[in-house]
């Protein structure tokens, strides 16, 4: 067996947990959270949405299928620390071109292993996510607990910059271009544009500080707003740039923090949630269609809005009312529709695990968004017919000149 170097991990309110270093030899700090996928560890590793963020793995053996460049969403790991329970001894899969601890290792990102994952996960669960440290070099709890609290919050991080491509690229459709989409990067994943060239769309992607003149220099038939990481209300500059699209009646798609951009541009609050919704097995329900679909999360706010308060105090969906005026036996949302600038908007989406707001859309306007991954690398596929309802919204609207 691998002999491996004694690691702590210390939580911002004193919690420590022991285990051994996996990957890089070092010391790291982030935000703790917790991603209940028993797949995708790669993809989540390359996600810029996981920026600053040290990600606890649910799923108990990590490793079995080692790495490969075809499933990196970015083109670096943006994850601040990694945690696991056991590590795969061996990396077994024909698409596999390297191991993953090697592959952390090489990109100076410690983690953790043989870890009470199990415990971790419970512990956030109850007292919600927070600040943490991993360290394979001071292992002296007291002395790293210090340094987790003088460590930034994600309350108040404004980290888009930090991801977003420095130069705009394009991606061709594949086959017959049908469509022009401009994108802005806000932390894309790659497996984005890869959905919309499947549906005949060219897709120009552009750095977050694009203004409104260089997004409709290319004619685009919409506007994708991307997921990204860090809080939501520091996005004042895409917020404002998506304001002047809606009134310019461009059509507007977006997912993950670009729901929660377009949501802000309508006039709704954003807010922390408690442990946030991260994996692939996020149940979530369209409220136009009735379906309920298994969907891949990764977000630790999300949209409010301010007349409406769950059981728990949470910005959410109010519960619908019987014939009596009482709750709903079956605990379903109210039919949200709500003014803004731009007409009326709709909740569209929520989630089935605590009706929170998951999707809006705008019934005067061209624009609606989800707040979960349609891209969904490494799955599941439910919600990968959002991108044939961009189509549907690009052939409703009206080509943006110039």
């Amino acid at each position: 067996m691998t002999r491996r170097a004694p690691a702590i991990l210390v939580l911002e309110d004193g919690r420590v947990f022991h285990g051994e270093a996996y990957g890089a030899v070092g010391e790291t700090f982030g935000e703790a959270v917790f991603t209940t996928g028993m797949t995708g560890y790669q993809e989540t590793l390359t996600d810029p949405s996981y920026h600053r963020q040290v990600v606890t793995m649910t799923a108990p053996h990590i490793g079995n299928t080692g790495v490969n460049r075809e499933d990196d969403e970015s083109d670096r790991i943006w994850v601040a620390g990694f945690v696991i329970r056991e590590a795969a001894r061996i990396a077994s899969n024909w698409r596999a071109d390297g191991g993953l601890e090697d592959e952390l290792a090489t990109q100076g990102i410690v983690g953790i292993c043989e870890v009470d994952t199990r415990a971790l996960t419970r512990h956030l669960r109850e007292r919600g996510a927070m600040r943490v440290g991993i360290s394979s070099r001071e292992l002296d709890p007291e002395r790293l607990l210090a340094r987790v609290r003088q460590s930034p919050s994600m309350v108040g991080a404004n980290l888009v910059d930090e991801v977003t491509t420095g130069q705009s690229y394009v991606i061709p459709a594949d086959g017959e271009k049908r469509f022009t989409v401009a994108a802005l990067d806000l932390g894309i994943k790659r497996n984005t544009p890869r959905r919309m060239a499947r549906r005949g769309i060219e897709t120009h992607v552009f750095p977050a500080t694009a203004t409104v003149e260089e997004i409709l220099s290319v004619s685009p038939d919409a506007v994708f707003l991307s997921n990204g990481p860090g809080d939501p209300a520091t996005a004042t500059e895409q917020v404002d740039l998506t304001r002047e699209l809606l009134r310019r009646r461009v059509p507007i798609f977006g997912i993950c923090f670009g729901n929660q951009v377009l949501g802000q541009a309508l006039g709704l609050g954003t807010f922390k949630l408690k442990y946030g919704h991260r994996g692939v097995n996020q149940p979530v329900a369209d409220l136009a269609t009735g379906k309920v679909e298994i969907t891949a999360h990764n977000h630790g706010f999300a949209l409010g809005l301010p007349q409406a308060k769950n059981e728990h105090g949470a910005l959410g969906l109010p519960q619908a009312k019987n014939e009596h005026g009482a709750p709903a036996a079956d605990g379903s949302p109210a039919d949200v529709v709500f003014e803004t600038e731009f007409g009326r908007a709709q909740v569209s989406h929520i989630c089935l695990n605590d009706n929170v707001v998951e999707g809006v859309r705008c019934l005067d306007v061209p624009a609606f968004s989800v707040q979960y991954h349609p891209e969904a690398a490494a799955g599941p596929h439910d919600a990968d017919y959002l991108f044939d309802r961009l189509v549907e919204l690009i052939e409703g609207g009206v080509r943006v000149a110039s």
